[in-house]
């Protein structure tokens, strides 16, 4: 009885083996297929959201330009004399821009959103402290000095600029 065993193990050898060779093909089919699709997949997400990342780009660009002190000053002139109001309402048109673009952050990398931050900050950092100076007794003398300021030093905003424009390139 084991002498008839021997002999049908030794021929089930082969078909174990094709077996084997056969799940091993089929595995390795099967996970190339998967990432065909999911490349594909990935391919067509990125066809449909690099158009809304692109626009996510402007807007931010328009966003840096429209609160550069040297336009922003351009476009808001001082109601009146008091430095304090003027003060407010460059802050408060600073915030406005900041709002209404809020949701882009959702598009461009974290590091690009903080820069722009920062560039917000940092323009209504420049706008309180020549608004604290006590020897600017007047809104269009505080306007004068933070452009002043703007022409020395550069405007906070250039740096988040420049970091948008290299974050596009890096796109294509």
């Amino acid at each position: 009885m084991k002498l008839e065993i021997v002999p049908l193990l030794i021929s089930l050898i082969p078909s174990l083996f094709l077996t084997l060779l056969a799940l091993y093909y089929f595995k390795l089919h099967t996970d190339n297929e998967e990432k065909r699709r999911r490349y594909l997949l990935h391919k067509e997400h990125q066809k449909q959201s690099l158009p809304l990342r692109l626009q996510a780009y402007e807007r931010m660009a328009l966003f840096l330009e429209r609160i550069s002190p040297g336009k922003l000053l351009l476009r808001t002139a001082p109601v009146g004399e008091d430095k304090k109001e003027y003060e407010s309402l460059l802050i408060n048109m600073i915030e406005q821009e900041f709002d209404h673009n809020l949701t882009q952050q959702i598009y461009i990398s974290d590091e690009c959103w903080n820069m722009v931050r920062a560039a917000k900050n940092g323009t209504i950092a420049l706008v309180r402290k020549n608004s604290l100076k006590e020897d600017i007794t007047s809104a269009n003398k505080m306007r004068e000095a933070i452009l002043t300021t703007v022409l020395e030093k550069g405007a906070p905003s250039d740096d988040a600029l420049t970091a948008i424009k290299s974050e596009v390139e890096d796109l294509f």
